[in-house]
């Protein structure tokens, strides 16, 4: 079965997005920030959709080795610690470094909202329609493999599991992602799901994939 034409993609992806003009300070705010993160810190990541007939979102597995999230599911991306860096310069250079992504190869559309981490950061999702002839190369200082999840399965509510769980005397709903290799929980998981279910929204493109 054929998927998609690209420009049906394109315009159904962008349909659901905040556009770039959009002030980064005006983006919504999900997540959790802990009591004792005063300011969180600036991150950027690409939430990157390959073409092609099972259109899929890029993804990676952190290295074990790493001080932050080690050895967890997440997007291409990183901290804007660079001066003057803007939050869709850091998240495309980060794809680069992280899977190889070149930049050439990339169609950014817009920006999902903002998204608090325990970890201290706030992140900006870049979501962004891939060239078909992208290749995936996993950065082995920094990621043990890059893979992808079909964006079918990402806007399928049946595909997540809802959790509650506590921490800080607090009890929170957390989202899983099921997934036959990998654990996909956390913010990545989180920001799938809003992904996901703006793209199922009535009107929505779900039904192109």
């Amino acid at each position: 079965m054929a998927g998609p034409s690209r420009s049906v993609l394109e315009s159904g992806l962008a349909a659901t997005l905040f556009p770039f003009r959009t002030p980064i300070s005006e983006l919504p705010i999900a997540g959790y920030r802990p009591d004792s993160v005063d300011r969180p810190r600036p991150a950027a990541v690409l939430l990157g959709i390959t073409s092609g007939t099972d259109p899929g979102v890029v993804l990676t597995l952190r290295s074990g080795v790493l001080e932050h999230h080690a050895g967890q599911v997440s997007f291409p991306g990183g901290g804007r610690d660079r001066p003057g860096e803007s939050v869709l310069d850091t998240a495309l250079r980060e794809a680069h470094e992280e899977a190889g992504i070149e930049r050439d190869l990339v169609k950014p559309l817009g920006y999902l909202g903002r998204y608090d981490t325990i970890s201290g950061y706030r992140m900006t999702t870049v979501v962004a329609l891939l060239a078909e002839s992208v290749r995936l190369c996993p950065d082995c200082r920094e990621v043990d493999a890059v893979f992808t999840v079909p964006l079918r399965q990402v806007v399928d509510p049946a595909c997540y599991r809802h959790h509650k769980v506590r921490h800080a005397g607090r009890t929170f709903d957390i989202v899983t992602l099921e997934h036959p290799a990998y654990h996909i929980w956390g913010a990545t998981a989180a920001l799938l799901h809003d992904f996901g279910m703006r793209l199922g929204r009535p009107g929505g493109p779900r039904g192109a994939f």
